[in-house]
């Protein structure tokens, strides 16, 4: 019980030291893996010299890995980590790879294809194409890639970072909203539906319209503070580029980010592999396409170089961050949260919506993962609209803080944004449209 208690303590001081960043001035990276070193440190410690008790055997189950009895305690642990790792690691190097081909489109000037269409100077409409995009967008690629593309294209259209903020944080929204209503738009419908809990167009059908409501509320209540146009952006004197290679580069890019999804439904591998089959592709096409510059000229553009740009203290956030969440995944905590939250409060719907705003605290794939162990196909059917709005809550009640999800984290990190900023100014805007989306989904699918 004394280990439990001092994993979960370590959690919330490293959540704190995350959250109080700035007036702390100590780097949320810092903190987040010095967290989950710590939380798997103390478990092991605990079970090499403390007698500490884990269920191994029902973890392992749950994990759907094999386990072995005569193993020692450490060596359990050290399994359990590695799985953990190898899931992170395909987060990881999925980042990566959306960066860095995102990098890759930026040094060749290329999303001017589309900020030279955003015409408007109105802040109000700029808003509501940004957040319509985005919505659209992280259906077909995933909410995690479309806020690092969409958030490189708000560092062209708005060059006072104060205003951009605000955009920035706008898609956040817009994306997890986006991704909760495809099965490929957000890791938690894509969990339910590998899992067999949910299917594509039931879901696209029961999800879409609440996901509409939470993405419109909060860009409707945004956009009353905005007022006015943005100054006249000065054209460039001259591109990096050629047209061509703009075009080519912008292309492939966006092609390889959207091939994404078509390579996993074919190929059943994980979406990191499609996603470095992207990125080598476009890697050939640039080396090709600079093949007959001088190596100044070509190193400008390589691949070598958008890597140095990519921002890596946010790679090693999500490491520091997902490992402790395994921590306490490993330990129990987590599912005894889901049985409290089951046996207190009764109602399916009202525990989904609490899930919901906990996956802001936790990360939503541990909670949805204790929801699938908790309630069986038998219980509720597939495609049940217990499992439908389970997807809905998990896939946006991450907005209300920055780091609650995925795409959160990736612009907090590329735009350096404040947890208390974002935890002022979004997080009531955010929660109002989760509420909203959450009343859509039961007036209609309940209700009616």
């Amino acid at each position: 019980m004394f280990i439990t208690a001092l994993i979960v303590a370590v959690f919330v001081v490293g959540y704190l030291l995350i959250a109080l960043e700035h007036p702390i001035k100590i780097d949320k990276t810092a903190s987040s893996l010095l967290t989950g070193v710590l939380t798997w440190t103390f478990l092991a410690l605990g079970v090499i010299y403390f007698g500490y008790q884990i269920p191994f055997e029902e973890v392992f189950h749950h994990m759907g890995l094999a386990f072995d009895a005569s193993e020692p305690g450490y060596k359990n642990v050290e399994r359990l980590l590695g799985h953990f790792v190898t899931e992170i690691a395909y987060i990881l190097f999925f980042l990566l790879g959306a960066m860095t081909i995102v990098e890759l489109i930026d040094m060749h000037d290329g999303f001017h294809v589309i900020t030279s269409r955003i015409t408007t100077l109105n802040k109000k409409k700029v808003l509501w194409i940004i957040t319509f995009i985005t919505f659209f967008l992280s259906a077909v690629l995933d909410n995690l890639t479309t806020s690092i593309v969409m958030v490189s294209l708000l560092r062209k259209l708005i060059h006072d970072r104060e205003t951009r903020l605000l955009y920035a944080s706008m898609v956040i929204i817009s994306a997890n909203a986006g991704g909760a209503w495809s099965p490929i738009g957000d890791i938690t419908t894509t969990m339910l539906w590998i899992g067999g809990q949910i299917t594509v167009w039931p879901t696209i059908e029961d999800i879409f319209l609440p996901s509409l409501v939470c993405a419109i509320v909060p860009a409707a209540l945004l956009s009353l503070k905005l007022k006015g146009n943005f100054p006249p952006v000065e054209a460039k004197a001259a591109y990096k580029t050629s047209s061509t290679e703009r075009m080519t580069v912008f292309g492939l890019g966006i092609g390889a980010l959207l091939f994404v999804p078509i390579f996993k439904t074919i190929t059943h591998l994980p979406p990191y592999v499609g996603m470095l089959f992207g990125l080598s592709v476009l890697w050939f096409a640039t080396e090709i396409m600079h093949k007959s510059k001088t190596h100044e000229e070509k190193s400008r553009f390589s691949v070598l170089h958008a890597l140095t740009r990519i921002d890596t203290p946010s790679v090693l956030f999500f490491l520091g961050i997902l490992s402790a969440v395994a921590a306490l995944e490993t330990i129990g905590v987590l599912e005894n949260l889901a049985h409290t939250l089951d046996q207190s409060v009764g109602n399916h719907n009202v525990i989904v919506v609490i899930m919901g705003v906990l996956s802001a605290i936790i990360d939503n794939v541990p909670l949805v993962a204790a929801a699938m162990g908790m309630y069986s196909i038998e219980q509720f059917p597939v495609d049940s609209h217990f499992w439908q709005f389970v997807a809905y809550c998990a896939g946006t009640g991450g907005s209300m803080l920055i780091i609650g999800s995925a795409a959160g984290v990736a612009v907090m990190g590329i735009e350096k944004i404040d947890f208390v900023w974002y935890l002022k100014n979004f997080t009531l805007l955010a929660a109002l449209g989760y509420l909203a989306g959450a009343g859509t989904f039961l007036l209609f699918n309940t209700v009616l």
